[in-house]
């Protein structure tokens, strides 16, 4: 097991790639992708596990497919359409990112459905048991490999750059869902995990303490997106995160949770909640 640091943009402990027994966790975006296949050393993988399709997740996996043809992609039933298929996926990110988008992920390449292996939760793929795990996207999945006991969480455990101890979910719209993203670090917890695998990042060796502070700090976000503005929100985040980290670990965080979309994915399902 290692994870890979593709070095998105070139800064290292943004964006790590999972590798176990020639199973990739989250390749990262094609922005990344050469950087990634120099650490495998060019050698076709088994297979791709994404826990969502996210670009900054599973960006690259079209373009993985298209140089290895066989290479099966493992991905929960609601983002498999949107990997065959990549328009909304886009249209969305584009919504996001603007003219930002070649830079910081390139290109969005399809996964022809032959490919595709879509999930549920509950099933067990390649010696990893997987559970389905909303809040942070609708399309999340997490992966528990039993042989060492690490949960591979993608974003449900939230963003911690090493040496920094600071810990931020990311909450982007347009899915964020407080409540189901508590229910699904109950989820993860379920299977007493002996360690947690992040694509954001490095490994959590205490993972209960862990995830019970990601859940302090969903709470305090999101009574904090009600209180106030969105650019007081994002002057509060960057000012903890000058106060937690040293430069470049912050520089790293910031790129790995963007300020500017904390606040308005909060914003939005708590507008949600209202209406509902």
């Amino acid at each position: 097991m290692r994870l890979i640091d593709v070095r998105h943009l070139g800064r290292e402990r943004v964006i790590g790639c999972w590798e176990v027994d020639g199973v990739l966790i989250d390749p990262g975006p094609t922005s990344s992708m050469e950087n990634l296949v120099e650490a495998l050393g060019g050698e076709e993988p088994r297979a791709l596990l994404l826990t969502h399709i996210h670009l900054d997740h599973a960006g690259a996996s079209g373009n993985l497919v298209r140089r290895w043809p066989e290479l099966p992609v493992y991905v929960h039933e609601k983002g498999a359409r949107h990997l065959a298929d990549p328009a909304k996926l886009l249209a969305s990110a584009e919504r996001l990112y603007g003219d930002q988008m070649e830079r910081l992920w390139g290109e969005v390449a399809p996964v022809p459905e032959r490919n595709l292996n879509p999930l549920r939760g509950g099933e067990e793929v390649l010696g990893f048991r997987v559970a389905y795990t909303p809040g942070h996207a609708s399309h999340h999945v997490s992966y528990l490999h039993p042989p060492t006991g690490r949960a591979f969480v993608g974003d449900t455990a939230a963003v911690r750059i090493p040496p920094s101890a600071f810990v931020m979910p990311p909450t982007p719209p347009p899915d964020i869902d407080l409540e189901l993203w508590e229910d699904s670090l109950d989820r993860i917890l379920d299977w007493e995990p002996a360690s947690l695998g992040l694509t954001h990042f490095g490994e959590i060796d205490e993972p209960r303490e862990h995830l019970e502070l990601v859940r302090r700090r969903l709470r305090e976000q999101g009574e904090l997106a009600g209180e106030l503005s969105s650019e007081q929100f994002e002057r509060r985040y960057l000012e903890r995160v000058a106060e937690e980290a040293d430069a470049e670990t912050g520089a790293a965080m910031l790129q790995a949770v963007p300020p500017d979309q904390q606040w308005s994915g909060l914003n939005r399902y708590r507008e949600r909640s209202v209406d509902d």
